[in-house]
């Protein structure tokens, strides 16, 4: 049941992520031009500023898998349940916190953006905070609730609700920005799935997992061991929100919306190529706490780091190499007039972004292990040399040189530093996950030779020549990546999916 659920589990993860990319094609160009330049970016701008209330989860959702493991692994069900309880009035603390800041934060919101908008805009981004914050709040209890599934790994209910998400999202939104809404009705739509999530979820765990919530007995010393083990994720999370949402407030108030706005779109491709390649590892988080648990056999989680490594390697060096090669047009189709820049933007994003991606299941190991205390210093610096980079760059480059910044600590951190930590902190085989995934570079050099002579001599002007020459690159990729880059496992996996497609039929 387990192994159904993992399967069912990345299936679903891979199909949430692609209706995503898919509905986010078909609705973004709608949606820019019906909100237009400047209230887009006004909309990117209040979400980079509300984003940071979601620190006061102090990584507490990453420490649950690994407690209730523990729990279960020694038959404590008991425990489970005041660990639920102690959970969930955590959580529900923090919502009442993150509303009450947020409160604050509107009432001073002309001190937070200075003079970097208008009157007009004040009013609106008024509006658009209090429903961010509200919003915020909800999500606080309703992460229990999916800790509670994944520890369970029950991920195909999880998934699912994802992907209902993703599809509801575009459809029920369209509707608002038509008779006017714009970016109020964006966020009006996200608050209503936001809380319909919370009760599909409040009713598969109580009714179809039976779990309990214990409120009495709250055990202090196990808060403060959780306390201890978070507060390094904690401090991971501040810097990814440094890294990924101080860009934009840096633009808005030394610049503007309209330059927020060729950001975020930039930003936006980032997400989704973010959002794709954690798709596998989050399945496989309760199978790396299983294996530190047991026996901690450094071998094995080698082995496991690389192979999801190189899966994850070839999905986003697909991705990759084709919006080198085909970005321009795509982003001229897809953003309109005024976004050509954006291109740019999501290039120096999603280049050094590539090499911990393909690694992120060693955050996990990292966590298991309680070896992540080093990696969320040494963030910290690197985030806060983030914001120093940025300010000069923006001054020269605009959108563009805040996210070459960004990319200047990315490289830094993430790749420099990480490597040497997972081989000589944690254990892990680096040299051979980096000779599995050298192995594979000889595949991309046919699709490069491709997308190389496809900008040099195809002209592309329409979104039909856009996608034939996309799934012409696609197919080659696929070819050389199945005869070239893939072993004989992975050639497997592919032919048994196929195999069972087929006979489902």
């Amino acid at each position: 049941m387990a192994v159904n659920q993992k399967k069912a589990g990345v299936f679903l993860s891979y199909a949430s992520e692609l209706i995503k990319i898919l509905t986010t094609l078909l609705y973004t160009p709608i949606m820019l031009r019906l909100l237009g330049q400047s209230e887009y970016g006004l909309y990117q701008l209040v979400h980079s500023v509300v984003s940071y209330l979601g620190l006061l989860s102090l990584g507490f959702t990453a420490s649950y898998v690994r407690y209730y493991s523990r729990f279960k692994a020694a038959g404590k069900q008991e425990d489970i349940s005041r660990l639920n309880g102690m959970f969930m009035t955590v959580f529900l603390i923090i919502a009442g916190i993150a509303l009450a800041c947020g409160s604050v934060m509107v009432t001073n919101i002309e001190s937070i953006f200075k003079s970097g908008l208008s009157d007009a805009e004040y009013s609106t981004a008024r509006v658009l905070m209090i429903l961010m914050v509200i919003n915020l709040a909800i999500t606080f209890p309703n992460s229990v609730f999916t800790c509670i599934t994944s520890a369970h790994e029950m991920f195909f209910f999880q998934r699912l609700l994802i992907v209902l998400q993703n599809i509801l999202n575009p459809f029920l939104t369209l509707p608002l920005l038509i008779l006017g809404y714009g970016s109020i009705g964006m966020v009006i739509i996200t608050t209503f799935l936001t809380l319909a999530q919370l009760i599909a979820n409040v009713w598969f765990v109580k009714f179809k997992l039976k779990e309990k919530f214990y409120y009495k007995g709250f055990d202090f010393s196990l808060l403060k061991d959780i306390w201890r083990f978070t507060f390094f994720i904690f401090l991971n999370q501040i810097i990814d929100q440094i890294n990924w949402s101080v860009d934009r407030f840096l633009l808005g108030r030394m610049i503007g919306t309209t330059t927020v706005a060729v950001y975020g779109l930039g930003a936006q491709i980032n997400t989704m190529y973010l959002q794709l390649s954690s798709s596998i590892s989050s399945v496989f988080v309760p199978k790396v706490n299983r294996i530190v648990a047991n026996d901690n056999d450094n071998h094995e989680l080698s082995l496991l780091f690389t192979r999801i490594g190189r899966i994850q390697f070839m999905v986003l060096s697909l991705i990759l190499t084709g919006y080198i090669f085909l970005g321009r047009p795509f982003m001229r189709m897809w953003g309109g007039e005024g976004y050509e820049e954006s291109y740019y933007v999501a290039l120096f994003l999603i280049i050094p972004v590539t090499v911990p991606l393909i690694q992120n299941l060693g955050i996990e190991i990292q966590r298991a292990k309680n070896k992540h205390q080093a990696r969320g210093i040494v963030y910290f610096f690197i985030a806060i040399g983030n914001i120093f980079f940025s300010i000069p760059l923006i001054k020269l480059m605009g959108a563009t040189g805040a996210a070459f910044g960004t990319a200047i600590s990315l490289f830094v951190g993430n790749i420099l530093f990480m490597n040497w930590y997972y081989h000589r902190r944690i254990g892990l085989e680096i040299p051979m996950f980096w000779k599995n995934i050298a192995s594979i570079i000889p595949a991309l050099i046919i699709p490069a030779i491709a997308g190389i002579l496809t900008m040099i001599f195809a002209n592309i002007q329409n979104l039909l020549q856009l996608v034939i020459v996309a799934m012409i690159y696609g197919a080659v990729f696929c070819l050389s990546m199945w005869f070239v880059g893939m072993n004989d496992s992975e050639k497997k996996l592919i032919v048994d999916i196929y195999r069972r497609v087929r006979r489902k039929r």
